[in-house]
């Protein structure tokens, strides 16, 4: 275990006191109080994430860290329903009555094969294991962290109106959001908040890519590779000619395009004309129409390739995402906090432990970037990336916060990410992200006006679209134990 895995609480009373020399801003009095409750719960935050980071649970399956969750929300006064939407591992822990109604996300997956030790050398802890190669262990505990601070102010009469934290599985597969959301445990929040651990901090202005998720499934005849492979019609053939085709139309798509697959079955011995063949694809765009128009390629891809090995095919749709929808008014009242907060400050050893690993990956190291970055415009495309909280954007205002926890232009989904999430790179990162989002639902809280504005600019991007779930009839497909 790492030396780095705990930091002295001293360290975050220290920047407590230093906050409270800022100039007074509107609510100042109470973004005290947050900081300093999150100073106080600091050790059970970190506590909360690490709990998560060892137990690395996969999607649909974290029921230990959706019961560790759930668990320090009661605790904590909070009003549980567990199993929502019919997840055994989603719930919604309430507090208050009232308007406004202000939400806030947690997500809690890893992610299968990333299984690393807090160290900044490449070593699993169990090998082919899970790992947080997202962070998502930071992700669930600091929400719920500035849960936690929001309803102390609640409970003492400081503030009015009801709190929602929101526990939310697999966001790296099934998209649990989707399901909560079918269900409309969304639809009556004025604002909801979510962040995501990164190499920066950030108040994101910027969307994600939509996706379709599609398995390509194709059912021939099986026979004697060698005796009889004349009365066979091999469905691995048709897989494979519908891979060759897709990679062809990767010349003729746009450039925000990105087209991934694996094959799931493809035959289990090679002197068997496979009988069953099957591709698991994702097809992403920056926008859902873009997405559209290449899955219907996709289609005509499919159908050809079954016609080509003379086999039968099936298109399945999976699921699908919604790109996020900016808030810009939102993310202007994130970044004030931001910089009311100030930047992370790292030790000379936490930055030696950024360098080492990033140079242990093969990348040019160059520390840890805990500034607070200004606002930026948003892109015209996406610079990569699904998430399913780009639905919840679109049935609810959404403001996203980035926060460090991990080197400076660190690969995510490496088990880069999953080493400084177990140490104290990841424990400064996820209590900022406590403090930050805890900050601006206190405005939320506390300024009517600021909520009315923010709900118009999402009206305005919204337009006249109904969200709609890109996910099959019936229940959420929960993997067996």
């Amino acid at each position: 275990m790492s030396t780095f895995r705990r930091i002295p609480l001293v360290y975050f009373l220290l920047c407590s006191s230093i906050q409270i020399l800022h100039a007074q801003a509107p609510g100042a009095e109470n973004k005290q109080l947050v900081i300093a409750s999150v100073d106080r719960h600091g050790q059970e935050i970190i506590d909360l994430s690490d709990r998560i980071w060892e137990l690395a649970e996969t999607a649909l399956m974290e029921y230990q860290s959706a019961k560790i969750l759930a668990a320090y929300a009661a605790e904590n006064g909070f009003t549980v329903e567990r199993g929502v939407a019919g997840m055994p591992t989603a719930f919604v822990a309430s507090y208050g009555s009232g308007k406004p109604v202000i939400g806030i996300i947690g997500e809690f997956d890893a992610l299968p094969g990333l299984s690393q030790k807090a160290l900044p050398t490449r070593e699993a802890i169990v090998e082919n294991g899970a790992g947080h190669g997202c962070g998502h262990n930071m992700f669930g505990a600091a929400s719920l962290g500035a849960a936690v601070a929001v309803k102390e102010l609640m409970e003492d009469g400081k503030q009015s109106g009801t709190l929602r934290f929101y526990g939310t599985p697999a966001e790296e597969n099934y998209g649990g959001k989707i399901y909560m959301a079918r269900e409309g445990l969304f639809n009556d929040l004025d604002v909801c908040l979510d962040w995501h651990p990164d190499y920066k901090i950030e108040a994101n202005m910027q969307s994600s890519q939509a996706i379709s998720d599609f398995t390509v499934s194709f059912t021939g005849k099986s026979a004697h590779a060698a005796f009889d492979p004349w009365n066979g019609r091999s469905a691995l053939d048709a897989a494979e000619l519908f891979t060759t085709g897709i990679n062809a139309l990767r010349e003729h798509v746009k450039p925000t395009v990105r087209m991934h697959y694996v094959y799931k079955d493809g035959g289990q011995v090679p002197n068997v004309v496979p009988e069953k063949a099957s591709v698991w694809i994702w097809i992403r765009d920056s926008k859902r129409t873009g997405v559209a128009a290449v899955s219907e390629r996709m289609k005509d891809i499919a159908k050809g390739a079954a016609l080509m090995a003379g086999v039968e095919y099936n298109v399945k749709r999976n699921n699908g995402l919604y790109e996020l929808l900016v808030n810009e008014t939102g993310a202007r009242a994130l970044q004030e906090n931001l910089e009311w907060i100030g930047p992370i400050e790292y030790s000379e050893e936490e930055t030696a432990f950024a360098n080492q690993i990033m140079e242990e990956y093969g990348l040019e190291p160059r520390g840890i970037d805990g500034e607070i970055r200004p606002l930026r415009e948003t892109l015209k495309d996406p610079e990569g990336g699904s998430t399913d909280v780009g639905d919840i954007s679109h049935i609810v205002p959404e403001i996203t916060l980035l926060a460090t926890t991990a080197p400076l232009n660190a690969p995510w989904h490496s088990w880069i990410v999953v080493a400084c999430g177990g140490m104290s790179i990841g424990h400064k990162g996820t209590l900022f992200a406590a403090k930050a989002l805890g900050t601006t639902m206190v405005d939320l809280f506390r300024d009517p006006e600021l909520v009315k504005a923010i709900r118009s600019e999402f009206e305005k991007r919204k337009g006249d679209e109904v969200w709609k779930a890109m996910v099959p009839d019936g229940p959420a497909p929960v993997p067996e134990r």
